[in-house]
Formats: C-alpha cells, sequence, structure tokens
C-alpha cells in the first residue's frame, strides 16, 4: 500500500501545486490554455520523439504482449465510443471518453510500478505499452476528435480539412518521424538527445500542473450533470481494461506469467493526462476529463494495491 502511495502523492502534489497557484492568482486566467499549449506543441512531442527514437527494436519487438494490449485497450475505446454516441455524446466528446476509459497513466506511473514490484524484465513490455499508449491509442483518437470538431465539412472538403489538421499535429508528426531512427539503426545525436530529455520531462508535470489550474477555474453551467458518466469511466479503466486485457493475455495468446503481470498491472493503471490536454486544446468540456483523472488515481490506490497483493501472495 505505502509502495503504491508513494507513487501517487507526488502526482497529486502536482495537480494541488497548480490549484493553488491559481487559487492565489499567481498564475492568472490564460495560464491554463498557454501552458496546455507549451505541452502539446513542445513538451510532448519532445517525450514522443524521444521514446520512439531511443527504442531498441529486439526490446519493442514482443508480437504477443503487443496484440493483447493493443487489442485489449482498443476494444475498450470502442466499446466506450459505442456507449457514449448511443446516449447522443458528441463524436468528439465519445472520443474523449473513450480515451478516458482506455489511455492508462503508463509513462509516469508504469515504469515505476513494474520496476518496483515486476523487476528489470517488465521495463520493455512497459516501454511497448507506453508507445501504444501515447502514440497509436492517441492518434486514433486524435483523428476521430479531428472528424467530428470538422462533422459540418462534407465529402471531399471534410478528408481535406482532416488531413491537414493531421498533417499539421505534432502529436503525430513526432512519432511519426522519429521512426526513422530504429528503422535505419541510426542513433540520435547526443546534444539532441539531452534537448529531447530537457524538454519532454517537462510533459508529464506540466499536464498535472494544468489539470490542476483548471479545477481552481469556476465550473461552467453544464446542463447536464456529469456524475454517473465519470463514474461509468472510471469503472471502466479501472476495471474492465484490465479484465479484457488479462483475458487476451491469458486465453488468447497465452503469454508467460510476467507478461500477463505486465499487461494486467498496466492496464490497470488510472486515467493518465493524455486525454485532458486534448480537451483542453480542442476545447471541449474538461471537467469530465479532469475528475476521471482524479477519481481514477484516487481509486486505482485501492485496486492497484489488491492486484499486486494478490499476484505476490
Amino acid at each position: 500500500m505505502l509502495s503504491s502511495l508513494s507513487i501517487v502523492l507526488p502526482i497529486f502534489a502536482l495537480i494541488f501545486a497548480g490549484w493553488f497557484t491559481r487559487t492565489l492568482g499567481i498564475l492568472g486566467p490564460n495560464a491554463t490554455s498557454e501552458l496546455n499549449r507549451f505541452v502539446v506543441y513542445l513538451a510532448l512531442p519532445a517525450l514522443l520523439f524521444d521514446i520512439i527514437a531511443h527504442a531498441r527494436p529486439a526490446d519493442v519487438w514482443q508480437p504477443g504482449f503487443i496484440l493483447a494490449f493493443t487489442l485489449g485497450t482498443l476494444l475498450v475505446f470502442v466499446i466506450t465510443v459505442v456507449l457514449q454516441m448511443q446516449r447522443s455524446r458528441h463524436l468528439a466528446d465519445a472520443a474523449l471518453d473513450a480515451l478516458n476509459a482506455s489511455y492508462a497513466n503508463t509513462g509516469f506511473m508504469g515504469f515505476p510500478l513494474a520496476l518496483a514490484f515486476l523487476g528489470q524484465d517488465a521495463l520493455a513490455p512497459t516501454l511497448i505499452a507506453t508507445i501504444i499508449t501515447i502514440c497509436v491509442l492517441f492518434a486514433i483518437a486524435i483523428v476521430i476528435i479531428e472528424v467530428g470538431v470538422q462533422s459540418e465539412q462534407r465529402g471531399v472538403r471534410l478528408v481535406m480539412k482532416v488531413t491537414g489538421s493531421l498533417v499539421r499535429n505534432p502529436l503525430l508528426v513526432a512519432p511519426i518521424v522519429a521512426m526513422f531512427f530504429p528503422l535505419t539503426g541510426l542513433s540520435v545525436p547526443s546534444p539532441v538527445t539531452v534537448f529531447l530529455k530537457l524538454l519532454g520531462g517537462a510533459a508529464s508535470p506540466c499536464a498535472l500542473i494544468v489539470l490542476g489550474l483548471f479545477l481552481a477555474n469556476k465550473p461552467s453551467k453544464a446542463p447536464y450533470q456529469p456524475n454517473v458518466i465519470i463514474g461509468l469511466l472510471v469503472i471502466l479503466k479501472l476495471l474492465l481494461h484490465p479484465l479484457i486485457v488479462w483475458v487476451m493475455a491469458t486465453w488468447v495468446f497465452a503469454l508467460p506469467s510476467m507478461l500477463v503481470h505486465t499487461a494486467v498491472l498496466l492496464a490497470a493503471l488510472p486515467t493518465g493526462t493524455g486525454p485532458f490536454m486534448l480537451a483542453e486544446f480542442y476545447q471541449r468540456e474538461g471537467r469530465i476529463t479532469s475528475r476521471c483523472v482524479l477519481f481514477s488515481t484516487l481509486v486505482s490506490i485501492v485496486t492497484i494495491t489488491l492486484y499486486l497483493y494478490w499476484i505476490r501472495r
């Protein structure tokens, strides 16, 4: 319990730092959007580029694990989109809800938890899950959000509008360009690596501070009470996501025990800050996303601790 708590507490401390500085007026009303733009256009693309450019093919080529985690995650994503569309949610909002239910906080919490409880052998599959989450899943969500945002367009104009937005999106461009290095076997120049580490290291803490800034703002008058949606998304994230990944890893692909535990542990992580950054960037309803991050992180202290206790009996 204490090990999980020691990893989660800094996350809440960063969120509180954002809330505290905004409440005292140290940071102004424009800080939320401006800092979020810094994360989206600079820090997070640098982090994605760094992860992909330094990934070794031998480490990431584990097809059983890739398929189990990817299919389990995408299945939860699709289920959530369908459920929310049936509730008459806008396509862009349904895609953000689906991210809340399937976007695990692998980068910020996955590595320390995997190393502490499963050892060094779990780090390579954790890297795989991180790439899947913040590159593949993120890219799919951005495409769907762009389609939803540009829904007033029709036919060829819609395709051109969406394609243009995607080509200019640094969150998609950065990992695609970074693939040049692992595919060619070339190494990233040392000064570039230092630059990426410095800039990419700001992505997670700044995103959490943005979340705190957002929570300090006065709530907008919503036409509905989102508590039911938040509860549903937290359940999907903390229970359905790891359950489906466990079924895929155990019954479908029959992975070794260590890979099964790693896949399930990573799927059981709470919602990361990626969905909130997109909600803020596309000016969608961010209150649902921000509370999903908070509540799923809080509840995951119990659910992850129970899972870790169960596998270590």
